[in-house]
């Protein structure tokens, strides 16, 4: 299995442009798939830089309703004649931040809302032996503390977001179990209870943003609720690959906990999964 980072927010590799997003594209024996699509056609020009053809993916998968996953689709369906794009049904949400009291839309582009190419999900789908989603994160476990300000529109009135539209691929390879969630905005070690409920084990590897940064000063709260994050996470036998939405500050301290256990994956860079995880 190779994973590619076509978008992120830190530079990878040098013919990439980063921004703040996630995209990648994930090779299998069977499959070429779209995890996410990053924030615009940035995505686009950085698969091309790197030799990736995005018109042979034939399943693409949204994590989740924000337009830094979510927007980059727009571009990739003029590229793309085939693929399906698989998200939860509320992803097509309104979707917003608010900052000093001011709202703003996070949610996605129409120009992908309107796709007739969208499979709306209605909880967890196993799209074949290799490939399943699941959602339903309801436990709050180190929840992360980044979501207090961002909402979403329930019948005209912004309300605290629930992340009802989060979801999580796993995919199945070669004896191994590989979980990816775009942002983990439910918190990775409620992803990791709810993978166990629904797959009974837990995954091999992880790739996902922790969604731990913040532009703010961290309060003391804040650091416990990293420090206790990394050491709930270093009891599973599982090595974790981070990126985007976990920060530098937050990724030093989970380092420090969890050593080589975790490890990042940045903008243009590929990592392969065989029997042990390889890093170009």
């Amino acid at each position: 299995m190779k994973i590619t980072a076509l978008m992120e927010n830190t530079q990878g590799a040098e013919c990439c442009t980063p921004a703040h997003g996630l995209s990648f594209y994930i090779e299998t024996q069977r499959h070429r798939l779209l995890m996410d699509a990053g924030p615009s056609g940035l995505t686009a020009e950085n698969a091309k830089k790197l030799g990736i053809d995005l018109s042979a993916v034939d399943i693409a998968v949204l994590s989740h309703g924000h337009y830094d996953h979510a927007n980059g689709f727009a571009e990739f369906l003029k590229i793309n004649r085939k693929a399906k794009i698989y998200l939860q049904k509320t992803a097509v949400n309104g979707y917003y931040a608010v900052d000093d009291g001011k709202p703003r839309y996070i949610g996605m582009d129409e120009r992908v809302k309107s796709s007739e190419r969208l499979v709306l999900v209605d909880g967890n789908y196993k799209i074949d032996s290799e490939l399943s989603l699941f959602s339903g994160i309801h436990g709050r476990r180190a929840f992360p503390f980044t979501n207090k300000r961002l909402f979403k529109d329930e019948n005209g009135r912004l309300v605290n977001d629930d992340f009802a539209h989060e979801q999580c691929m796993v995919l199945m390879h070669d004896g191994k179990t590989v979980m990816f969630s775009g942002c983990a905005h439910n918190g990775v070690l409620n992803a990791l209870d709810r993978y166990a409920e629904v797959y009974g084990t837990e995954p091999d590897y992880v790739i996902s943003g922790f969604h731990l940064s913040k532009k703010t000063d961290y309060t003391d709260e804040d650091i416990l609720n990293i420090k206790l994050t990394a050491q709930a996470m270093k009891k599973y036998n599982t090595r974790f690959i981070t990126c985007h939405c976990t920060g530098e500050y937050a990724l030093g301290i989970m380092k420090k906990i969890l050593g080589d256990r975790l490890d990042r994956i940045c903008c243009g860079e590929e990592i392969q999964i065989l029997q042990n995880l390889q890093k170009k």
